[in-house]
């Protein structure tokens, strides 16, 4: 039953972002809201962290704000607007590998520090990090790669999202436009 409740969300969700009709603002949040409201889900109701939830919403809150913003600006192209959708995942994507990089929730013995360094794993949340940690206080630090790609799509869409943000407060009918449907002209 949740597979086709699924299903459909998704087929709605599919003929909201194709419909001509439909407002871009609309298209946005239907696109990145089902994420986002998960992630807050896990971490008020499995994590018990309401706080912490919250925060994410308000950062929500704001990204959707900018993201509106930069799909309305009238000079960049439309390649610029539509590589922060780019972005933006593969940020999570690389912070999620860093994050777990060090597989301490694997059985003692099989994470990758103690298997093949003789270390302990330790992670952080922001910024990433995961390295092994050694009796001596030496570090061997996992996911280099995957931090390098964190940071630079997370300067890129701080960048475009903060262009997107300037855009709104500069003219605020940006933001109002992208909720409006498209009117299409009158033959002639």
């Amino acid at each position: 039953m949740t597979g086709i409740l699924v299903v459909l969300a998704c087929a709605a969700a599919l003929y909201l972002l194709v419909h001509p009709r439909v407002a871009p603002g609309i298209k946005v949040v239907t696109l990145t809201a089902p994420p986002v409201a998960g992630v807050i889900w896990l971490l008020s109701e499995v994590l018990d962290e309401p706080s912490a939830a919250l925060a994410v919403a308000g950062v929500f809150v704001v990204v959707l704000i900018a993201l509106n913003g930069l799909l309305g600006h009238p000079r960049l192209p439309l390649w610029t607007k539509m590589s922060v959708f780019a972005t933006v995942p593969a940020a999570a994507l690389a912070w999620l590998m860093v994050v777990t990089a060090d597989d301490t929730a694997k059985d003692p013995g099989e994470d990758p520090c103690s298997m093949y360094y003789g270390g302990v794993g330790v992670s952080k949340a922001f910024p990433p990090q995961a390295y092994c940690l050694y009796e001596s206080g030496d570090r061997h630090h996992l996911a280099t790669g995957a931090q390098f790609v964190f940071w630079a799509c997370f300067a890129t869409s701080v960048l475009l999202l903060s262009l997107g943000l300037w855009q709104v407060v500069r003219d605020p009918r940006t933001f109002v436009r992208q909720f409006r449907p498209e009117r299409s002209l009158p033959p002639r």
